[in-house]
């Protein structure tokens, strides 16, 4: 039976495009998630852990009972082995790269890792809005940076004009096409785009379906309504990250036809982050479900047995701004297999490909 595995997440991005600034927000907005955080700089003094966690080459608990680690690259398979001990029960590991790392060495050192608790949970590059054109003249090399994400977050559009943040956008889609561009201000990401922000109920459950209260928060899962921007709980909601997502949930009875449904995963709309659930697939891979986790571009597949009384149902959620849910769920219906359709073993192969090995 497949152990659930904890994703780890890198952080990339050029020297102050707020890497460390998001990271905060990650941690400070992602209540009972415990968050296990690498913090890799060059230089004898972290800065950058420091601001993190306010110690340096440490281990330390901080409010939202988040970890923090500073270290070398020679010392991450250690610290991934530390911070994925079952007695920590962390739920996701981040790992905010140096400004000057090489994206594709992090990914290759996480991908060789022998540590089997965890899984490479793809790449998040941050771009600077209001530097990036200048720094790419003095550093070509960033855009083979950019190519290597998943998701690129387009930080800091609070200094850029509108004019100026829509050509950024264009520029980075030609540099990386297919690749999903969030824009944020100050860092704020929604950590729902990347990780469960809600920790395992129990040792033994799998990924968690996200639900809308999941991404709506509390209030709204309650049936409270807001206002413009004052909720009746008289909390000031007009800044929430959520405001700017949209969800939509699929569920089908019916098994999925498995190259009709990597046909349509290979064509998410640009503003489609996130996608998570559960599949239930027709023919060869009936006898397994399949969990699917995708942020950006980056997409795997983690089978494991059914319950015996575990439904089998497919249940999906995806997040992103500018979807159109009518479409997404025809799209998606016609992945439902026809009850006398054949399934063999070759219709699988697409979606074996992004298993990994260990499971």
């Amino acid at each position: 039976m497949a152990t659930q595995r904890i994703p780890v997440i890198l952080v990339t991005g050029f020297l102050g495009s707020g890497k460390t600034t998001m990271l905060n927000h990650l941690m400070r907005d992602s209540a009972d998630t415990r968050i296990g955080v690498i913090v890799n700089d060059f230089g004898s003094i972290n800065i950058d852990a420091m601001a993190v966690a306010g110690q340096v080459d440490s281990m330390i608990p901080i409010e939202n009972g988040c970890l923090c680690c500073a270290a070398d690259a020679s010392e991450m398979d250690e610290m991934l082995d530390r911070l994925t001990d079952p007695e920590l029960r962390i739920d996701v590991v981040v790992i905010e790269a140096s400004g000057l790392a090489e994206p594709q060495s992090m990914i290759r050192t996480l991908l060789s890792s022998t540590n089997e608790r965890i899984v490479y949970g793809g790449l998040v590059e941050v771009v600077d809005a209001a530097e990036f054109p200048d720094t790419r003249v003095r550093h070509p090399e960033l855009d083979r940076h950019v190519r290597a994400a998943d998701l690129i977050v387009l930080n800091k559009t609070d200094r850029v004009a509108e004019d100026e943040r829509r050509d950024l956008v264009e520029n980075i889609q030609e540099i990386a096409p297919g690749a999903p561009v969030l824009t944020a201000a100050h860092g704020r990401v929604d950590p729902a785009l990347l990780f469960d922000h809600r920790p395992r109920e129990t040792s033994g459950e799998g990924f968690r379906q996200l639900s809308f209260a999941d991404v709506w928060g509390d209030d709204v899962a309650a049936g409270d309504e807001c206002g413009e921007d004052v909720c009746g709980d008289g909390h000031d909601h007009g800044h929430h990250l959520h405001a700017a997502y949209e969800s939509m949930e699929f569920t089908a009875a019916e098994p999925l036809h498995p190259r009709r449904l990597m046909a349509f995963l290979d064509s998410l709309p640009a503003g489609l982050y996130r996608a998570k659930g559960f599949l239930h697939f027709a023919g060869a891979g009936r006898e397994r479900k399949f969990t699917l986790h995708a942020v950006g571009s980056y997409l795997r597949f983690q089978p494991s047995p059914w319950e015996r009384d575990e439904p089998r149902t497919t249940q999906l959620v995806m997040i992103g701004t500018g979807i159109d849910a009518d479409t997404l769920t025809k799209r998606l219906t016609e992945c439902v297999a026809a009850p006398a359709e054949e399934v063999d073993d070759t219709h699988m192969m697409g979606v074996l490909r992004y298993v990994d090995e260990a499971d």
